[in-house]
């Protein structure tokens, strides 16, 4: 996989997930295969397997699995030390309920905090991330959109924790992304952008920009105005539908370079920053639709 991405051309970082990606722990021959293929690692992302935390990792009701399972991130951050790495991205899918009656809110809620300040506290030297999710594989996750984990992260209040915004998962959570990135900057760290798209239903990983153009440049405006200077991660999944993944990132990385000029352009715009300021909603789009598709 990792020569794969060395093929794409133009990628610069990986991430990996943890545990199965370092199976056994082969540090060393991952970071010398990273190097000779022009790559370098950003960050570890967090899976906790099923079907062991499939009641829950942070919140399990089992007090030995949730140990276990921030233990196992604790041995994550230490091999993203050693690689090299700065971010441990924490996507908690299994902390949630699927039922009414099935959950004391309130323990859970201190469960996911009290883990996440045990693990921001284990290497304060690196970044952790909470990349919230509306749902899948639980009914409804505990932390599912951005006000749920500005929440939850003011209340472990801990300088090195922040939120990866996934482009997809915000559409599904009901939100505008590039609003969901002002608020984080705002009331805590945005430490990681997952770009994809989707039609707002489900996580469907789709290539940048080929369902919300507009709103994908609007989030590299806000990005740029918050001064986010992090990686833009591709989140996608060619194999649901077989595509070439070398090609499918290809396309990715074409598609985002383009829409990252346009907002460039678009963010010194001064008839457009003027028709913001009225909330002039038919000038607005009539400017974005002018750098996008062209004159007409």
């Amino acid at each position: 996989m990792i020569a794969a991405a060395g093929r794409v051309g133009g990628l610069t970082s990986a991430d990996l997930n943890f545990p199965e990606h370092l199976a056994g722990e082969n540090v060393d021959a991952i970071s010398r295969a990273l190097s000779d293929h022009g790559l370098a690692l950003n960050g570890l992302a967090m899976r906790f397997a099923m079907p062991e935390f499939a009641n829950g990792a942070f919140t399990n009701p089992d007090a030995a699995i949730r140990r276990e399972a921030i233990d196992l991130t604790r041995r994550g951050l230490d091999i993203l030390a050693e690689m090299g790495g700065s971010l441990m991205t924490l996507w908690m899918g299994q902390d949630g309920f699927d039922y009414a009656f099935q959950a004391d809110y309130g323990v859970l809620w201190d469960r996911t905090v009290s883990a996440l300040v045990e693990v921001a506290d284990h290497n304060p030297d690196t970044n952790v991330a909470v990349e919230y999710k509306p749902n899948e594989p639980r009914a409804f996750a505990l932390m599912p959109d951005v006000a749920t984990t500005l929440l939850g992260l003011c209340e472990a209040d801990r300088p090195n924790l922040g939120i990866t915004l996934d482009f997809a998962h915000s559409l599904y959570a009901d939100e505008m992304p590039a609003h969901a990135a002002c608020l984080v900057a705002r009331h805590s760290r945005l430490l990681g952008v997952h770009l994809n798209d989707g039609y707002g239903k489900r996580d469907d990983g789709l290539m940048a920009g080929v369902v919300h153009p507009i709103q994908t440049v609007e989030l590299f405006v806000v990005l740029a105005g918050i001064g986010y200077d992090g990686v833009i991660y591709f989140d996608t999944f060619p194999d649901h539908s077989g595509l070439d993944p070398v090609e499918e990132c290809r396309t990715n990385l074409a598609n985002t370079e383009r829409l990252r000029m346009l907002a460039a352009r678009l963010s010194d715009h001064v008839e457009l920053r003027k028709a913001i300021a009225r909330q002039d909603a038919a000038t607005s789009q009539r400017i974005v639709a002018r750098a996008l598709f062209g004159a007409g």
